[in-house]
């Protein structure tokens, strides 16, 4: 989609997208051409036709043969008129649905570029109402010089019949032809107005309806109606200004095309004073005059191109936004190490990261912490080049991520986000996507390591029930992504926030199943919660745009700076320590007893096998001369991590610091 040289980029990419889907449709757009030409040569036949049967019944000469020829016009013109129609029909569908799967795929193709500049709601608006707009564009072209057609024919008419008549009516031509310049003119600025408008419109009912839930806690359905229906005076006044436009024109086309009919008709009744024409040849310039100030149908042609050209103007914006290009290097066999040199990316007018040099082992896990607006996010995206830096590049095993294939790069990156999109039409497929052809039992596979396999059994049709009629929490759509990424695989994965809606006890076995197997692929978590970060090798702490800090989640906990970015009062495993005030992951300050997850409230487990939190009796003693038990597991499947009898962790040697293995180093059972 690169346009040629011109000062208006977007006009330079809407005239080569209206260029190829001309091409596209070119076939059809030739025949409608030949058929619109046709049908006007047609109607140009039959005023002539007319005019000489009319002269011979007049004569009393045998005439049946002409009022057969009129007949037969006629219905070629009823014939040709409803081809014309199909025709129409046809390249404007054809041409809408070019427009539309040519643009999804540049959207796509940029990234979230697209939304951040123009926002979903415009985006879907440009792609659904300005493609149909802009896909009517070649068979208009087409009509147009159909319509363009008449007018010349009918004047080129005339001179055959008398020059007299063709001079009369080239005296008044100009003003016809001014006409239609000011109405081409104004038709095309009122029509942007009136679909920026519309995209204004479209972009807030698009945040209003992904709000709902606030809009309706806070109870303001009417402010945020009034906000989203903004820009109605706007649309009004652009829509009252195009219905102005076409009205002048059209009074002065009343006032115009009559005088020039009524001219050439005086002056044809003249020459037949003077037998230089005849009663049926009058009546034939007569019609030719009609067909000479076809004014009425020129304007509409031409507004309706008009618009479809504005249309096209908005989509050629978005066509100015250049989609992500891939190189073509080979990725070797490695580990999956991530590299960031001298990172720099900028959001808004605003630097958010900042010469960032970051270097991840492959196998490792690396967490990502900091403050909200601190760039983890953008990290992220930088790191499976979902974007691009402004400055600096990311390599994978030692390959800069522009020089690999799109196949090659998002085969090796798999992602999980906070809030997954599930797409694909079943929940398997929606865990699948992606892959070239997932087998049933790699998509349960990652399910169960997901923790997601129990519920989506219980759907009305396990994994074949369509996404649509798949009722979950937002924890449960996060398994959903989460089992998507496993199921990925890959030499690296991302997980942006992909824990946030899990209750405590689902995160810490999902991270201990994806941590605790040993070596594997290389993993980049943005976490927010201390426990999460205490279960990875090492993190990397975002301050100000810049990596502050790596090191061990229990190392740094050392730093109060660093302590500040999980809440002040927290335990170096994420937990509270308000007196008496219930943990985050369930347990209560004063007592140790865990609260939830299968647990009474004096800490004694229910009859239902949950798991005790962090390994403690209900007389709060340790389990295992001190050791936490490693996953949280029920009575019947717990494992303890060896660890010292006074519940610090056996590798670290911190007091109530996770293990590598993500193991919790007593933090019910401390000394």
């Amino acid at each position: 989609m690169t346009p040629p040289a011109d000062d208006d980029p977007a006009a330079g990419h809407a005239r080569a997208l209206l260029r190829a889907a001309t091409r596209y449709s070119g076939a059809r757009c030739l025949a409608l051409c030949l058929v619109s030409i046709a049908a006007t040569g047609a109607g140009l036949l039959l005023p002539a036709a007319l005019g000489r049967a009319l002269d011979l019944l007049l004569a009393h000469a045998p005439a049946t043969r002409w009022v057969l020829c009129c007949a037969g016009l006629v219905l070629l013109l009823g014939l040709l008129d409803a081809v014309q129609t199909v025709l129409t029909g046809t390249v404007d569908a054809r041409t809408t649905a070019w427009l539309r799967r040519r643009l999804t795929r540049h959207v796509l193709g940029v990234g979230p570029r697209a939304a951040d500049r123009f926002g979903s709601g415009d985006l879907v608006a440009r792609l659904v109402g300005n493609a149909a707009e802009a896909g009517t564009t070649p068979a208009a072209r087409a009509a147009l010089v159909a319509a363009l057609a008449g007018p010349v024919g009918g004047v080129v008419a005339l001179g055959l019949i008398d020059w007299w008549l063709a001079a009369v009516f080239l005296a008044g031509a100009p003003v016809l032809a001014l006409l239609l310049r000011a109405v081409s003119r104004d038709t095309s600025e009122s029509a942007s107005r009136y679909q920026r408008a519309q995209g204004r419109i479209a972009a807030a009912l698009a945040e209003a309806v992904e709000g709902v839930r606030t809009v309706r806690a806070a109870g303001t359905e009417g402010r945020e109606t009034a906000r989203v229906l903004r820009p109605l005076p706007d649309l009004s006044g652009a829509g009252h200004r195009m219905w102005r436009v076409q009205g002048r024109a059209a009074a002065r086309a009343v006032a115009v095309a009559p005088l020039l009919q009524l001219a050439v008709v005086a002056v044809a009744g003249v020459l037949l004073t003077r037998d230089r024409l005849s009663v049926g040849e009058v009546l034939a310039a007569s019609r030719y005059a009609v067909l000479a100030t076809g004014v009425g149908v020129l304007v509409g042609r031409l507004a309706g191109l008009a618009r479809a050209r504005a249309a096209a103007r908005r989509l050629g914006e978005v066509g100015t936004e250049p989609a992500t290009a891939y190189g073509t290097r080979g990725l070797p066999d490695g580990p999956g190490r991530l590299e960031l040199r001298g990172v720099t990316a900028r959001r808004g007018g605003r630097t958010v990261l900042d010469g960032v040099d970051l270097d991840v082992p492959g196998g490792t896990t690396l967490a990502v912490v900091g403050r909200s607006g601190a760039g983890k996010s953008l990290l992220a995206a930088l790191a499976g080049r979902l974007a691009d830096p402004d400055a600096g590049e990311v390599l994978l095993d030692g390959v800069p991520l522009r020089e690999l294939p799109h196949d090659a790069l998002r085969g090796a990156v798999g992602y999980a986000f906070a809030r997954p999109a599930l797409l694909g039409g079943t929940v398997g497929q929606a865990i699948g996507l992606g892959l070239p052809s997932p087998s049933p039992g790699l998509v349960r596979e990652a399910a169960r390591t997901a923790l997601a396999d129990d519920f989506v059994r219980r759907l009305p049709d396990g994994y074949d029930t369509p996404v649509a009629d798949a009722p979950r929490s937002g924890g449960e759509s996060q398994r959903l992504g989460l089992a998507r990424a496993f199921a990925h695989g890959g030499r690296l994965l991302i997980l942006d926030d992909a824990l946030s809606s899990l209750d405590t006890v689902t995160e810490r076995r999902i991270t201990d199943a994806l941590f605790g197997d040993g070596p594997g692929a290389t993993r980049l978590l943005v976490a927010h919660r201390g426990a999460t970060a205490a279960c990875a090798d090492a993190v990397a702490w975002l301050d100000g745009g810049r990596v502050r800090a790596v090191g061990r989640h229990e190392e740094l906990w050392k730093l109060a700076e660093y302590r500040a970015v999980f809440g002040d009062g927290a335990n170096p495993d994420g937990t509270a320590t308000d007196d008496g005030a219930a943990l985050e992951d369930g347990t209560d300050g004063d007592d140790g007893a865990v609260f939830g997850n299968g647990t009474d409230l004096d800490g004694t487990a229910t009859n239902d096998g949950a798991a005790l939190k962090h390994g403690t009796h209900p007389d709060h003693t340790d389990t295992n001369n001190g050791a936490a038990l490693r996953d949280d597991a029920d009575d019947g499947g717990s494992r303890p991590v060896p660890g010292t009898r006074d519940g610090t962790s056996g590798e670290s040697g911190v007091t109530g610091t996770y293990g590598r293995n993500g193991g919790d180093a007593g933090d019910g059972a401390m000394a």
